[in-house]
This record gives structure tokens, C-alpha cells and sequence, in this order.
């Protein structure tokens, strides 16, 4: 029975599904990491959750679909929308002006970075990744001199 239990294990392949989940994990690091530091509403936690869960899903749906492009893409179809409804979550509405569309859209990427992790497309989660992290940094003084200028009376509505 012990020997039928470590045949079993060691036919199990981790290495691939614990690849794809790491690299999706460590992807949304920085994005979270960047999301905790300007104190929005997700942050650190939420942002590598949403990337291995995402490529879980993919992951777990493998053995499934087989060989079904359409299988597989209402499988995807499903992860948008769910990141679409945790993004909607992050929005909130005060005094008249909106917050958090720019955690709520860093989600959604960052659901992307864990659906392409894995769906085995590394080159196209580094990317997601970056480009998303790079958004969120480079344009932020950008952002912040609108605001100034808005507050200013410098800009007109």
C-alpha cells in the first residue's frame, strides 16, 4: 500500500504547475508592491492571489480541456469576467470623483500575468508585468501634476 502511495506521488508531475504558479507570483510582486506602498485598496496580498489564481485555474483546467480551443477559451472567458468583478470591487465613488480604476485595471493584468504563466506564454507574462508596473510608476508624477493643476483651477472640466 506504501509503495502503491509513492508510485502514485512520484508520478504526479509538480514541477511545471509549481513553475508556472512561482512565476506568476513573483510577476505580480512588484505591481502589488507598488499598489501597498501608494496605500490602495489592493495591494502586497491581493495582487500575487490574483496572478496564482488565475494560473491555477488554467493549470487545473489543463487535464480538462485537453486539446479544445473552445473549451479552453470559455475557460479564460470565465477569469475575465471574475477579474472584471474583483477590479469593480477596488472602484469607489466619493464626492463626486472616482477612485481605484487604476488598481481595479492592474488587477485585470495581473489576472492576464497569471493566465499567461499558465497557459505556458512566459514572454508575454514578463511583459504584462512590466508594462503594467512601469504604468503605474512612470505615470503616477504624471497623474499627481494633473491633480495639482486641476486643483489649480489650471485645467477647465
Amino acid at each position: 500500500m506504501i509503495d502503491a502511495f509513492i508510485r502514485d506521488w512520484q508520478a504526479l508531475n509538480f514541477l511545471p504547475h509549481f513553475t508556472a504558479l512561482a512565476f506568476a507570483y513573483v510577476l505580480a510582486l512588484p505591481i502589488g508592491w507598488d499598489r501597498e506602498k501608494e496605500e490602495r485598496s489592493a495591494g502586497l496580498r491581493a495582487f500575487p492571489l490574483v496572478a496564482i489564481a488565475s494560473c491555477g485555474f488554467i493549470q487545473a483546467a489543463e487535464s480538462v480541456v485537453h486539446e479544445s480551443p473552445v473549451a479552453l477559451a470559455r475557460i479564460i472567458e470565465g477569469i475575465i469576467a471574475g477579474m472584471g468583478f474583483i477590479g469593480g470591487g477596488a472602484i469607489l465613488k466619493m464626492n463626486g470623483s472616482v477612485h481605484g480604476t487604476a488598481t481595479a485595471a492592474s488587477l485585470w493584468a495581473t489576472g492576464a500575468v497569471g493566465v499567461s504563466a499558465g497557459l505556458g506564454a512566459y514572454d508575454i507574462a514578463i511583459l504584462l508585468s512590466l508594462v503594467t508596473f512601469l504604468t503605474l510608476k512612470a505615470l503616477t508624477p504624471l497623474k499627481k501634476e494633473a491633480e495639482s493643476e486641476k486643483e489649480n483651477g489650471v485645467m477647465k472640466s
